[in-house]
């Protein structure tokens, strides 16, 4: 029998630039099967008038689809955490720093 060998490892992206360009999306679409979950990236650019008018009658917004990602439903924690992890982080740094109280003199 041939014995199973636990590694370490941590996975890290290869960044080669001719490989991955990077693409800006400002809506994500989420759906489900029972087996994976599909992220939709698109980016909506602000609405022209006409847009507006159509977008009020036929209540629909079309926007191209940047990206399609489909991952298996045992990711999708995994992800989550990963993304609360960052917006902590990211809220820690950007918060505003509170403001000492205007020093009013001694109280007598």
């Amino acid at each position: 029998m041939s014995e199973r060998k636990q590694i370490n490892f941590t996975i890290v992206p290869d960044d080669d630039p001719s490989g991955s360009a990077r693409t800006y999306a400002n809506f994500c679409g989420v759906a489900h099967t029972p087996f994976d979950f599909t992220l939709t990236f698109c980016e909506v650019m602000p609405l022209s008038e006409k847009e507006i008018r159509d977008a009020e009658a036929e209540h629909i917004v079309r926007a191209p689809v940047k990206a399609r990602v489909v991952m298996p439903v045992q990711f999708v924690p995994t992800l989550i955490a990963a993304l609360q992890e960052n917006l902590r982080i990211f809220s820690d740094a950007h918060a505003p720093q509170p403001q000492p109280a205007p020093d009013k003199g001694p109280v007598h």
